[in-house]
């Protein structure tokens, strides 16, 4: 469907839901009771996004549930309906036809039972047969947090938007048993059909230190049984929240549906990890007769695995998209400014990434993401370099866009890895970000870093680069990609987070060109490496490099002269929401 008729859908579905309308706590999120429902009646527009997606108000965190169904997309998040601090939490509800634009609608599940007085947390949805969505999510039972799961199914199929919701009288559908911590079993996975005509989903758990994804098999949806393994654990990991299970391909990069198996499929399982703050995933192979999942040789469980986005990123759910074969990944991005009075000062907190489409990388070592192609929808004004040289110390200004709501695609060519630095031995223990606080931006390098200056003040008092450096490392090389903060505001506020986000990128040097893609959107940059193989999310608050006054450089701090080969920026529109 061409953008302007997506547009004239989008037009007619507001007026429609207009029309319609008128006639132990999660540690997750430090809990603030006396805060919890206290508001402010402004909402301040410093540093709220143009085209992420964020309600016109208050607390959110984790997507629950996003799904495709009859032509339109579904995002249910955990919001707080009176207040900037986690609490009070409901599903929230917005709908769309293109996953940028979003009408919000009225909240479909709240507390109200009790199997779910005390809470409405995260979970999921699957479609089942006759094409019926159901939702399943986490219920809070009393005021020590014990945990069950539930379920709630449209009120009415014939609304395109699903707006009502309701919880039928034989919730809860799982309850904890003696073996299972019940302050910690939750956020229940979309469910798939095996071939055996039995149902499975997953609950992540924590038995002593060691994560879990509790395993349940059903036949008719309604009765649940506990399988006596868990489909997969790991030892000294924390709590698994959030846990998503799903297929992928090993022969092409559409999506599959979730109940997809096969001798040409892998399968991918994220924890977000409690401890952490962090998602993770490995790949591996579900044997679906033991009902057992088993990580490939290469793949780490832990904190030292692979993680969906290297940045500030937690809580991610993906979905299968018929629509278009694609499988979709949605996360949440929390704010890492402020003490929570001055998140009800500005009158909201928390913003969804950009949804990304998401598949295994061919070397099958690990997966890649890139913004969705409706995004670009958006893209106004732009700007274009080519061919231009960077030789040590040089950087040079990408004028003509706006610089704070932008879009910009860069692939950098070198001549020679040669001057490439070596690789310390002593760095293989520590975590990428580690590597990227001791040698950053400005710290001189052979071949690096070089990358962009996002957010950045005229006279670079403030700037947030995005860069890579590359190491030698015996007779390999060894490709950092960094998203530093540390220098993106010239505030001294003592409970800013600023850190110096990294990972590594897998990517074969052959052609000696590097590619970056970096969203800028006032208060978060979400930038791409080498074609989404490394992904990081940073939220910055700049003081100077705000509105008009921010400004965006190339730059190579590297001894080895840097080509632009082609860099392509856009200034980006708003979204509805």
């Amino acid at each position: 469907m061409e953008f302007s008729r997506k547009c004239s859908l989008f037009a007619f579905l507001l007026f429609f839901v207009l029309l319609f309308c008128n006639n132990e706590v999660n540690a997750s999120h430090e809990v603030f009771r006396k805060l919890q429902s206290l508001s402010t009646n402004i909402v301040r527009n410093l540093f709220r996004t143009g085209f992420h997606f964020q309600p016109p108000r208050h607390w959110i965190n984790d997507p629950t549930g996003p799904m495709y169904y009859n032509g339109i997309y579904h995002l249910f998040y955990q919001y707080n309906p009176k207040g900037e601090v986690w609490g009070n939490i409901v599903w929230a509800h917005s709908v769309s036809v293109d996953l940028v634009n979003w009408i919000n609608l009225e909240p479909a599940i709240y507390p109200s039972e009790a199997f779910d007085k005390y809470g409405t947390w995260s979970g999921s949805t699957t479609i089942l047969p006759g094409n019926k969505p159901v939702i399943l999510y986490t219920g809070i039972i009393d005021d020590e947090q014990s945990q069950v799961q539930n379920y709630a199914i449209p009120a009415n199929l014939t609304d395109p938007f699903l707006r009502k919701w309701i919880k039928p009288d034989n919730n809860p559908l799982v309850v904890a048993d003696q073996s299972i911590n019940k302050t910690k079993f939750r956020d229940p996975t979309t469910a798939w059909l095996g071939q055996d005509g039995l149902w499975r989903m997953l609950v992540g758990s924590l038995r002593g230190r060691r994560g879990l994804a509790l395993l349940y098999w059903s036949r008719d949806f309604m009765k649940w049984t506990k399988a006596k393994h868990p489909i997969h654990s790991s030892a000294d990991t924390g709590n698994w929240e959030c846990v998503d299970f799903f297929p992928v391909s090993l022969e092409h990069t559409d999506g599959l549906d979730t109940s997809s198996h096969g001798e040409k499929v892998k399968h991918v399982l994220k924890v977000s990890l409690d401890d952490t703050r962090y998602d993770y995933y490995t790949i591996g192979t579900y044997d679906t007769k033991k009902d057992r999942y088993t990580p490939d040789e290469t793949m780490v469980d832990g904190w030292k695995g692979l993680r969906l986005d290297y940045g500030n990123f937690y809580a991610s759910k993906t979905f299968y998209d018929p629509s278009k074969n694609r499988r979709i990944l949605m996360g949440w991005a929390n704010e890492s400014d402020v003490v929570p009075t001055d998140a009800i000062n500005k009158g909201w907190s928390g913003i969804q990434t950009i949804p990304r489409r998401l598949w295994l990388d061919p070397s099958g070592r690990h997966l890649v993401q890139w913004p969705v192609e409706e995004l670009e929808h958006l893209r106004k004004q732009k700007v274009e370099i080519r061919n231009y040289r960077l030789n040590k110390g040089e950087k040079v200004e990408v004028e003509g866009i706006t610089p704070a709501q932008a879009d910009v695609e860069v692939t950098f060519s070198f001549s020679s890895l040669e001057n490439a630095e070596e690789f310390d031995p002593s760095w293989a223990d520590l975590y990428a970000q580690d590597v990227c606080g001791f040698r950053g931006s400005t710290v001189q390098g052979g071949l690096g870093p070089f990358g962009l200056l996002t957010l950045s003040s005229e006279n670079l008092e403030e700037y947030t680069p995005v860069f890579f450096r590359v190491f030698k490392t015996q007779d390999k090389y060894k490709v950092l990609m960094c998203s530093d903060a540390s220098r993106s505001s010239v505030r001294n506020h003592k409970k800013m987070y600023k850190p110096s986000f990294a990972g590594y990128v897998d990517v074969d040097l052959t052609n000696k060109t590097l590619s970056l893609r970096s969203l800028i959107d006032h208060s978060v940059v979400e930038s791409f490496g080498a074609g989404g193989k490394t992904v990081i999310t940073s939220r910055v608050y700049p003081a100077l490099s705000i509105y008009n006054d921010t400004h965006l450089f190339a730059f190579n701090n590297g001894t080895e002269t840097v080509r632009i080969e082609n860099l392509d920026a856009w200034s980006m529109d708003k979204c509805d929401r």
